[in-house]
């Protein structure tokens, strides 16, 4: 397992989740922060989006809009043309607050969510993952899942990876021509480390933010490890981007529960080089310094 070094990229926010790499740009949720913030390529807050209900989950569909999870409401919300306006109403298909998806090639999107009153202290319960199709279609996709998080499309679209965070595992699945999910599986068994959000490279590894020990790791199909990062608070989720897919994005939360429930701005962007890019290979070349 190799070691790799990261150096900070931006810092001063509450809570980041979800970072997605677009035209330049890193997009990131503040979830505690009520608000969608896009990064310059050094780091500077270029445009804010106010999200009411708690922002998570971000991705972007083929025309470019980016879909916004609100979390509360379990509202997909879109944003286009400096407007926000509601994409989709999955509050009557959840059974906790919206959390993570990935949006494949067709523009559908796999979105999961809590499953239970986790803030309120609720018992765990298992919950199930649903595809938006761009008609407005919902439909169940997946059941007993404990609590899915991040997720990634790959294998050129043919299969999705989803964090189950607290069985500390990473499950995959098929997905069909018609957007139906099968052949389910365990991608990586992470025995005691539970995974938040998650990106996928184009050898078909996933990158992993692993929330309860603050690392970082490169897990390939069955589960060996082949790079790890360590921080000291929780790792929470990265993406891959840059000038040509190989900056390792990732966001943490440099502190405990205390500061955290304190609302103290403990949040940052940290970078680190890989030899693997992005598994998306639309990736936009452009001037993007890696700070060392």
């Amino acid at each position: 397992m190799k070691t790799l070094v990261a150096s900070l990229f931006a810092n001063g926010f509450k809570f980041l989740e979800a970072p997605k790499w677009h035209e330049s740009q890193l997009w990131v949720s503040d979830t505690f922060d009520h608000k969608v913030c896009a990064l310059s390529g050094d780091g500077q807050v270029q445009s804010l989006v106010n999200v009411p209900n708690r922002p998570s989950g971000l991705g972007f569909l083929s025309d470019g809009s980016l879909i916004i999870a609100s979390a509360k409401d379990s509202q997909l919300l879109r944003f286009a043309a400096g407007k926000l306006s509601q994409y989709v109403d999955l509050s009557s298909h959840t059974t906790g607050w919206l959390n993570d998806f990935a949006i494949d090639a067709r523009d559908r999107v796999y979105a999961g969510n809590f499953g239970y009153d986790f803030v309120a202290g609720e018992a765990r319960r298992s919950t199930c993952l649903h595809r938006v199709d761009p008609d407005g279609t919902i439909e169940t996709v997946a059941r007993d899942l404990e609590f899915p998080n991040g997720s990634a499309v790959l294998e050129g679209g043919h299969t999705l990876v989803v964090a189950e965070t607290w069985d500390a595992r990473l499950t995959a699945f098929d997905i069909s021509d018609d957007g139906k999910l099968s052949n389910r599986r365990i991608f990586a068994d992470l025995v005691s480390r539970q995974p938040d959000g998650i990106c996928a490279d184009a050898e078909g590894a996933i990158w992993a933010g692993i929330y309860n020990t603050g690392e970082f790791v490169r897990v390939i199909n069955g589960g060996n490890v082949t790079h790890h990062i360590q921080f000291q608070g929780a790792g929470i989720s990265c993406t891959l981007g840059g000038n040509d897919g190989r900056t390792l994005f990732m966001t943490v939360f440099l502190g405990d529960a205390d500061d955290m429930a304190a609302g103290k701005r403990n949040s940052a962007v940290y970078v680190a080089n890989v030899d693997v890019p992005a598994a998306d290979l639309q990736v936009r070349a452009s001037a993007f310094p890696v700070h060392s």
